[in-house]
């Protein structure tokens, strides 16, 4: 599997984070084409700085993840995540490696 991975750190309100993230943002999530599977976690942090979110986006192989980062879906989805009060996010892409 190849992934979009977010990680958002120290929302100013938790739970209004979870509640808009919950209501609002995963619908949006889930029409971006492509989209195999979509996991959230709250990561429980073992050394140094722990994301609140981390949210991780599922897709076939990297050409489906290329389509996924030029829809308008990904840029509906992008722009109502820019409203979120968090101190920071992290955005990147992970495929598959060989050991």
């Amino acid at each position: 599997m190849n992934r979009i991975v977010v990680e958002y750190f120290d929302p100013a309100d938790p739970d209004a984070f979870d509640t808009r993230y919950r209501d609002e943002h995963v619908a949006l999530v889930r029409a971006i084409p492509g989209l195999v599977d979509f996991h959230l976690s709250h990561p429980r942090g073992l050394r140094g700085v722990t994301p609140y979110l981390v949210a991780e986006m599922s897709f076939a192989d990297e050409d489906s993840v290329a389509t996924a980062l030029k829809s308008a879906e990904f840029a509906e989805a992008g722009k109502h995540a820019a409203g979120f009060v968090v101190a920071s996010t992290a955005l990147y892409t992970s495929a598959p490696r060989q050991a």
